[in-house]
């Protein structure tokens, strides 16, 4: 065999070795499961209740991450625990008020929420309309408000934004946590990504369990019950 044959065939057996390897499937939720995928049981009715974040530990507890820390507080408030992570997301599945739910966390980062919010609505066949509720913040709201609305516009936000675009509709409910206004000399980026001052922070505490009791009587059937308790300016 001459030497350039066995420096081809050394080439050969070394390609090879370098073509990447098929990725084993990725695991969805509940697959285990007798169901068929991406189906429920006739008759169930599940909520998917979204709340909108930055992943990882520079983000927790900022402003842009109210929605993370509402589902938080929803699984504290009904011991749902949130051990999955499938479809971009970290979930958790319980019950609250006796209504089945999911709770997600997007693990795309903000602006690429619409992607795992879409997967886990196609995944379960569930009508946006009546079993989707996001929960993210909001800068025109100020820190402790908050306000529930069954549909409409991004208004700016971006998580939001590819949210509507990814499912293709803005009829969904949505809990708002407000933020307060961006100050006029900082970035708004660097805003929404900054904590709270510790003044706002407790205003903030107190509208996070306000969202959690909201969709409480969300999922409970109660939708206008709670935009008239909470979508009005509390007086002291």
């Amino acid at each position: 065999m001459s030497w350039f044959t066995l420096i081809k065939n050394w080439r050969d057996r070394r390609g090879a070795e370098a073509q990447p390897q098929p990725e084993e499937p990725q695991k969805q939720p509940d697959q285990e499961r007798t169901q068929p995928e991406g189906s429920k049981s006739p008759g169930e009715h599940m909520y998917i209740i979204a709340g909108l974040g930055n992943p990882g530990a520079k983000y927790s507890r900022t402003k842009h991450n109210v929605g993370f820390d509402v589902i938080s507080q929803l699984a504290d408030d009904w011991n749902i625990p949130q051990t999955g992570i499938a479809m971009k997301a970290m979930y958790g599945k319980g019950m609250i008020n006796g209504q089945r739910v999911m709770l997600i966390k997007p693990m795309t980062y903000m602006n690429l929420s619409g992607e795992a919010v879409s997967a886990f609505v196609n995944y379960y066949k569930a009508d946006p309309e009546s079993d989707l509720i996001v929960v993210y913040d909001d800068i025109d709201l100020k820190p402790g408000r908050i306000r529930v609305r069954k549909k409409g516009s991004a208004g700016g936000h971006n998580g939001m934004k590819n949210i509507i675009a990814a499912l293709g509709t803005d009829r969904f409910t949505r809990v708002r946590v407000g933020i307060g206004a961006k100050p006029p000399q900082w970035d708004l980026a660097d805003y929404v990504l900054a904590p709270f001052s510790a003044g706002d922070r407790e205003l903030v505490d107190g509208a996070i369990q306000d969202a959690a009791d909201a969709v409480r009587l969300i999922v409970s059937g109660e939708t206008d019950r709670a935009m008239n308790l909470y979508n009005t300016e509390k007086t002291v």
